[in-house]
């Protein structure tokens, strides 16, 4: 077996690995990220779909920190959610 062939071979099962014990938990740990952010937004930013919860003042400081989030964030909150959502 040369070097090449045990490199390929360690590869693939470092891969196996990381799907089998890993993959779950690092795909959790990015949707409670998301959801988080989301309802960071939500309590900062809330005026704008009309759930006035922060004075504007801390909102307006807070601004140009979730500019670049806010048009995905407006999408996910309009959004028509059915049961399905709640399964995946």
């Amino acid at each position: 077996m040369t070097e090449q062939e045990k490199r390929g071979w360690f590869a693939r099962l470092k891969e196996i690995l990381y799907g089998m014990g890993a993959h779950d938990m690092s795909r959790y740990a990015l949707r409670t990220r998301a959801s988080m952010e989301h309802l960071f937004i939500l309590i900062t930013m809330g005026d704008l779909i009309g759930v006035p919860i922060l004075p504007p003042y801390y909102s307006l400081r807070l601004l140009p920190y979730v500019v670049p989030n806010i048009a995905t964030w407006k999408r996910r909150m309009l959004r028509e959610k059915d049961i399905s959502d709640a399964m995946f």
